[in-house]
């Protein structure tokens, strides 16, 4: 049974000015919480739930590496840091899927995520140039894809059912989605994500919970614990791998916080940023899912949660509140930010 659920109680969260006139309105819901569940800030029904998309692939890869599949295929730290990736489709994500591939014993063609375009412009361009069609390799989930093969293979799951909800491998994924969010058994829905993996419905709060507690671990058992230290210090080490070298605020914000940041976006509007050592996670949802809203809104929040130097700040202005260009590069209005 299908189920509309409205967004009316979000406030507005960023407004965009052509002229002296409101053009477009972002509304949207946000929250801080620690890793016990407890709402320190927010704003908005962060109560209300919500697809997390790809923000929760840190999660979704626990038992790539708890299981002992990632030991197995010998992962190194960068092979974990895309296996957590929306990435770019650059050759050093493409590249490094379809090693992992091999070791595994598997290829491309194992990949069920669909095919799509880099979403970077020179790996589009080479792809042109050499006359060659996009393939799964450079879809945003191939890393994340490529680790739940490894998983399958290593649980003895046959590889083409690897994205199955009842198969072995994406029931150890779903227990460790329960075990991190707190959601209760029966709360935790599920539907089909954009790369055909299964995709979590749950509260801003809860992701946002789960976020605190990953990048705070102590509360865990030794094994979590140091799955968790593990996966963060893969993306501190190389931020590059989780998003791509242009334009890609997830590289951003972990290279300017030095990886004192764990960021994640999710399709439709969704971002989640755990504050690492500090039991404290964010979580956005803007409700018309786009990107131009959420990037300026979670950078703003980085300023008024006083996450980020000011440094740091300046050196995110592509993805704050600004002034709005044409194409001519005529100023014709501004972007702004309303907490």
């Amino acid at each position: 049974m299908k189920s509309d659920q409205a967004f009316s109680d979000n406030p507005i969260l960023a407004r965009v000015w052509r002229g002296s006139w409101v053009e477009s309105v972002h509304r949207g819901s946000w929250v801080v919480v620690d890793g016990q569940g407890h709402v320190l800030q927010g704003s908005g029904a962060h109560g209300n739930s919500i697809f997390a998309r790809s923000a929760v692939k840190c999660l979704q890869a626990l038992p790539l590496v708890e299981s002992g599949a990632a030991e197995r295929f010998g992962y190194s730290q960068a092979d974990l840091a895309l296996a957590l990736s929306s990435h770019s489709g650059e050759a050093q994500h493409t590249d490094r899927v379809q090693g992992i591939l091999e070791r595994v014993g598997l290829d491309k063609d194992s990949l069920l995520c669909g095919t799509s375009p880099p979403a970077d412009r020179e790996a589009r361009e080479a792809l042109r140039s050499a006359q060659q069609a996009p393939s799964a390799l450079h879809h945003f989930c191939s890393g994340k894809h490529a680790g739940f093969l490894a998983l399958a293979k290593h649980l003895e799951v046959a590889p083409e059912r690897y994205l199955d909800p009842a198969s072995a491998s994406q029931k150890a994924v779903r227990q460790a989605m329960l075990e991190m969010t707190g959601v209760a058994e029966d709360q935790l829905t599920e539907a089909i994500d954009g790369c055909s993996a299964p995709t979590f419905r749950l509260s801003l709060t809860a992701l946002a919970r789960a976020f605190a507690g990953f990048t705070t671990p102590n509360r865990y058992s030794d094994t979590r614990r140091a799955t968790c230290e593990r996966l963060i210090e893969a993306v501190r080490e190389y931020p590059e791998l989780i998003a791509g070298r242009s334009r890609r605020l997830c590289t951003a914000l972990s290279k300017v916080s030095e990886g004192a940041l764990f960021p994640k976006v999710g399709a439709e509007g969704v971002y989640v940023v755990g504050r690492v050592g500090h039991d404290q996670a964010l979580a956005v949802k803007m409700d018309d899912g786009g990107q131009r809203g959420l990037q300026a809104v979670t950078v703003e929040l980085m300023k008024h949660l006083q996450w980020l130097s000011p440094d740091a700040i300046a050196e995110l202005t592509m993805y704050r509140a600004q002034v709005q260009r044409n194409d001519a590069g005529l100023e014709t209005g501004t972007l702004e930010v309303e907490l």
